[in-house]
């Protein structure tokens, strides 16, 4: 059975109520770590929407752990470097993908350990021709700071979903 794109069923999901309610977004809350933690991990956070809008899959997969777990909405996950890697190869190859919004909702540290929440936009252009679309959603992810990664972090666990 061939694998669908590794994002497909991310911006199906969160691509449901767009446009999304013009609501004023509330301050994001932030609690523990120290400001070079908080520096560093939105570091991490840029260059991984760096990554995407340059099709750059080897600094997407190295701000990743090894164990790795992605969950995109129902049976859509991606365990592993290996496979996040295949999925994002697949997916640029045929698609260019763009973070058009980040907005941090929370972010707690508790050691050596950060989860953040945030609201997304990601704008999808089809490199065959066609309109983009915009995909909004919330994720919860889980970095550990690790000496393997140029900005300091890694991701090891991510859940996203639609955006309210």
């Amino acid at each position: 059975m061939r694998r669908p794109f590794i994002l497909t069923a991310l911006l199906i999901a969160c691509s449901a109520d767009w446009p999304a309610r013009a609501e004023e977004p509330p301050s994001a809350t932030i609690s523990g770590g120290s400001q070079a933690d908080r520096q560093s991990l939105e570091r991490t956070t840029q260059a991984i929407r760096d990554g995407f809008a340059r099709g750059d899959v080897e600094t997407i997969v190295s701000l990743h752990r090894p164990e790795v777990v992605k969950y995109f909405g129902g049976s859509n996950v991606v365990t592993g470097r290996q496979e996040l890697r295949r999925g994002l190869i697949e997916t640029f190859h045929n698609v260019k993908m763009e973070f058009v919004e980040h907005r941090l909702e929370s972010l707690v540290f508790m050691g050596d350990t950060a989860v953040e929440t945030s609201i997304f936009t990601i704008r999808t252009t089809p490199k065959a021709g066609g309109n983009p679309t915009l995909a909004r959603g919330r994720a919860m992810v889980v970095y550990v700071k690790s000496k393997d990664s140029q900005t300091g972090w890694q991701s090891i666990r991510e859940m996203a979903q639609a955006a309210p």
